[in-house]
């Protein structure tokens, strides 16, 4: 999914916390597209790492390392990681403790 090519034929949307793709016709077969594509929530580890977060632009390749996690809060909120790369919908993204970030 990092190939300028096939990334050309897909238009992709971010609104809140959902992530939505659509195409004419598929660069690549369907299930490439949902298996190797995902909204990714990240919590940064440290602010090294949070600064290098916020500093990946569109176009930059990205290698992460870290864990997926579950988010919570005292009032009983509660926000967890997909643990597969097969969903797809509401509830289907991932939440990432990052603990190392990469970019080039």
């Amino acid at each position: 999914m990092s190939d300028s090519a096939v990334l050309k034929q897909i238009s992709i949307s971010q609104g809140g916390r959902f992530y939505s793709w659509w195409a004419k016709s598929y660069p690549v077969p369907k299930d490439i597209i949902e298996t190797h594509s995902a909204n990714m929530h990240m919590i940064p580890a440290n602010g090294d790492i949070e600064r290098t977060l916020k500093s990946v632009r569109a176009g930059n390749l990205v290698h992460i390392k870290g864990y997926l996690a579950e988010a919570t809060n005292k009032d009983g909120f509660r926000w967890k990681s997909s643990l597969t790369r097969s969903d797809t919908g509401a509830g289907s993204c991932e939440l990432i403790w990052v603990e190392s970030l990469e970019t080039w």
